[in-house]
């Protein structure tokens, strides 16, 4: 008879590539993992793993038994949540990654609203890009996802993770005050004027980044000098107040509190991101992420999202 919990460590080797790495996202030792996947090995009958420089890899058999407990263990995790959903309890651990905005204005709130009515439920929250929290997902690292999507950028929907879009958040132009883009313009600025300035954006490969580089070509004309790189939009923010650096943020933000900046709307024409939550789509049932996601919708309705 074949482990459900060794399966579940063949799969995730075959997923993140080192027992090490498997060791860590479960918070086992590297030595334990490779006695579990010693004794599989023993349970299947066949060799599983082979050295491959440094570490192991897996043979063809273990590649086929992969799949079968890639079926096997969705169809435990649906028993699971049927069975949550059976007892109706709303406790247990829900795991939340989200990017700094959205953390802000929307998961805190909703875990904040949540230790008071369920205080059986614990909540974590991990601050996470979707480039990392998607495939976190995928793995089980996490429960729910929030992510965004920038116009004309989808993101790829993987297989067993369902995704609802919760809000449209328009994209404005951030500038020092004083910037003369905005002389004789109250609401908007242009683009193309800003083609001689320096840029703050996200890092290299990030959503945030590959929307400026698409705006200004496509919209703009020109490319970008992206001079400054962060993830922080406080940072930004702070550039930009300083003159050092003009550049796109979302409305959720908030830069219009910020002090030494204006906000304007692009004057070429709308640029909007869409904020979503996704979730594995075995844990549909379950009664701690129907919880958790309608005190996320519930603290989306208090900005005024539709959905």
């Amino acid at each position: 008879m074949l482990d459900l919990r060794r399966l579940r460590l063949l799969r995730e080797l075959h997923e993140r590539g080192t027992v090490a790495a498997v060791a860590q996202a479960l918070q086992f030792t590297p030595s334990a993992v490779s006695q579990q996947l010693a004794v599989l090995e023993r349970e299947a009958g066949v060799a599983l793993l082979e050295p491959a420089g440094r570490g192991v890899r897996l043979t063809d058999p273990a590649i086929v038994l992969v799949r079968h407990a890639e079926a096997l263990l969705d169809r435990a995790d649906l028993a699971e949540a049927e069975l949550a959903a059976a007892a109706g309890q709303v406790s247990g651990r829900a795991r939340i990654a989200s990017f700094q905005s959205v953390a802000l204005k929307v998961a805190i709130p909703a875990i904040s609203a949540l230790a008071a009515e369920h205080p059986g439920l614990r909540c974590e929250l991990r601050e996470s890009e979707p480039e990392v929290a998607l495939p976190a997902l995928q793995l089980g690292d996490v429960d729910l996802v929030l992510g965004d999507e920038w116009q004309d950028q989808p993101r790829p929907r993987p297989a067993g993770v369902h995704r609802a879009d919760l809000h449209r958040d328009p994209v404005r132009l951030i500038l020092p005050a004083g910037h003369p883009a905005t002389r004789g313009r109250k609401r908007t600025a242009r683009l193309s004027d800003l083609a001689g300035e320096a840029w703050t954006t996200g890092y290299p490969g990030a959503g945030w980044e590959q929307v400026v580089q698409r705006a200004c070509r496509q919209m703009g004309g020109f490319e970008p000098d992206i001079r400054h790189r962060t993830n922080d939009s406080v940072i930004s923010l702070a550039l930009v107040a300083s003159g050092q650096a003009v550049m796109l943020l979302p409305e959720l933000v908030g830069a219009e509190d910020h002090p030494g900046v204006v906000v304007r709307e692009l004057a070429e024409g709308p640029l909007e991101r869409t904020i979503f939550a996704a979730t594995r789509a075995a844990d549909a049932e379950r009664p701690s992420l129907r919880t958790l996601l309608a005190a996320i919708r519930a603290a989306g309705t208090d900005l005024g999202w539709k959905g």
